[in-house]
């Protein structure tokens, strides 16, 4: 459980911080590299969690 609350805040923090910078800098380059980078960020955590279990094991 302590994985997936913690990586739920790393997540937050990490959109909050790129949603700030990419409505400040509107380059359609960079937003589509920042989409593409969060789901994969999703992603990579998703599979993590489903691998360790979620730390019960």
């Amino acid at each position: 459980m302590t994985n997936f609350i913690t990586g739920l805040i790393g997540i937050a923090g990490v959109c909050t911080f790129l949603g700030i910078m990419l409505w400040w800098i509107k380059a359609v380059p960079l937003i589509i590299i920042c989409v593409l980078v969060m789901a994969l960020l999703i992603y990579d955590f998703y599979q993590s969690l489903r691998a360790n279990g979620n730390g019960a094991g």
